[in-house]
């Protein structure tokens, strides 16, 4: 899976929309966290494991940039990838696309792809720290050397210095 990118497909809902007939700029965050959570449940490493291991990643900065706006009943794909990860931190980026073609697909299989494809429509990143239930930080290759060995065998390439 090393330097490909996860697609996640998903209808745009009526709820999702404002009075301007568009996407609310604040629904973009949580479809970052559909992408980080689908695109790591598909390597292994299911959120709810994770906090089974007494595990948290709470977001500690987050970067959107805005395109262009996606409407009700478009199919989007969110498009998740690791830029690079330590034994204390996590950094994503994310690129939400326009699908063109048959609307009335509503098709949302997780799948890997070398680069992401239609219209962009919004990217950004998002950073994340390792900590306890406490909320104290943690080094995953200590409490959990079975999550910090995945993330090397999927990701291995973006692995930076722990001291970061």
């Amino acid at each position: 899976m090393k330097n490909q990118w996860h697609q996640h497909q998903q209808r745009v809902h009526y709820q999702e929309t404002d009075q301007m007939g568009v996407v609310h700029h604040a629904n973009y965050v949580g479809w970052f966290e559909i992408g980080r959570t689908e695109m790591m449940r598909s390597v292994g490493i299911a959120y709810s494991d994770m906090e089974k291991l007494g595990l948290l990643l709470p977001v500690v900065n987050i970067d959107i940039q805005y395109r262009r706006p996606a409407r009700y009943d478009e199919m989007v794909s969110i498009f998740t990838n690791i830029i690079s990860f330590s034994a204390v931190r996590l950094e994503f980026e994310y690129e939400i696309r326009l699908l063109e073609g048959d609307s009335s697909s509503t098709n949302s299989d997780n799948k890997q792809t070398i680069e992401p494809y239609g219209k962009l429509l919004s990217k950004g990143k998002t950073k994340h720290m390792w900590v306890d239930q406490d909320w104290k930080p943690t080094r995953i290759d200590k409490v959990a050397p079975e999550v910090f060995s995945l993330l090397q065998e999927k990701f291995g390439n973006k692995e930076v210095n722990s001291k970061r």
